[in-house]
């Protein structure tokens, strides 16, 4: 069952509108997983000023199981799809971990519906050893499900001061990614290994204005690998995190969202006033 206050659309992605409808569109898209909460500590600071979108992706949290075998083709779908029901012309895409992959190749398969993208602790080009340690944890996924993989991914993602203080959130958290279907999580773990070599030096080139950012101590989504995100973008703004892992934007949201707000005032100018 959906959670309160959700709505479902008509092939059962389940979302949440935040903010003045008639204000520029933010659309943001969640990591391997997750669920849309994981921008619960972003949405206040974006809705001021914008019309915030937050979804579940095919598999997760409230939506609906993937139609076909998940990519990141299909995840980019899901977003057209959605953006048509609504009657959503154009959109800023933020997107977080496979979220920054998914609106990277929604920038390649419907450029006219991309105002900007924000790429949020994302990866990309591995080396042949890291790619070999990625592919080994998607096939440990379809060996145990979810929690065969969830104790060494709790402790790559938050630092250990946040681990010990906030343990109700880490539960939370791990909860969410329990809750998969064991089958849809597997498959999803092999678009996030496998589904990064199509954005590498991307064809058609994105064109949009980005910002790219991850933080500092992320072991998959390193500070090199948003380095040569940003290079492959002409224009694209950078910014790396001090001190943070690859949940930062959990951790620390106000690190995120104020950047992103900055960003977003390049593109639009002052919402405030214009919108």
């Amino acid at each position: 069952m959906p959670q309160s206050g959700l709505s479902i659309s008509t092939n059962g992605t389940a979302y949440r509108l935040h903010g003045p409808r008639d204000r520029p569109v933010i659309i943001l898209v969640h990591g391997l997983g997750l669920t849309l909460d994981t921008w619960r500590g972003h949405i206040e600071a974006l809705s001021a000023h914008y019309c915030v979108l937050s979804f579940d992706l095919y598999g997760h949290g409230s939506s609906a199981a993937p139609p076909q075998t998940p990519s990141v083709s299909l995840f980019a779908r899901q977003v057209r799809d959605l953006m048509d029901e609504l009657s959503i012309t154009q959109a800023t895409i933020v997107g977080f971990s496979l979220g920054g992959m998914i609106n990277r190749r929604f920038a390649m398969d419907y450029p006219d519906r991309v105002v900007a993208l924000v790429v949020l602790n994302s990866p990309h080009e591995r080396g042949e050893e890291e790619q070999r340690r990625v592919e080994q944890r998607a096939t440990d996924t379809t060996a145990g499900g979810p929690a065969a993989t969830l104790d060494a991914a709790i402790e790559r993602w938050f630092t250990p001061q946040y681990r010990q203080s906030n343990p109700q959130h880490i539960k939370e958290i791990s909860t969410w990614i329990l809750a998969n279907d064991a089958d849809i999580y597997a498959q999803c773990r092999y678009v996030l290994a496998r589904g990064v070599v199509e954005l590498i030096r991307p064809e058609p080139a994105i064109t949009h204005p980005t910002l790219v950012m991850t933080c500092e101590f992320d072991t998959g989504s390193t500070p090199q690998m948003s380095e040569a995100i940003a290079h492959e973008i002409e224009g694209a703004q950078l910014q790396i995190i001090a001190a943070l892992k690859h949940m930062g934007l959990v951790e620390q949201p106000d690190l995120f969202f104020r950047p992103v707000l900055a960003f977003l005032e390049t593109v639009y100018g002052d919402a405030s006033d214009q919108y």
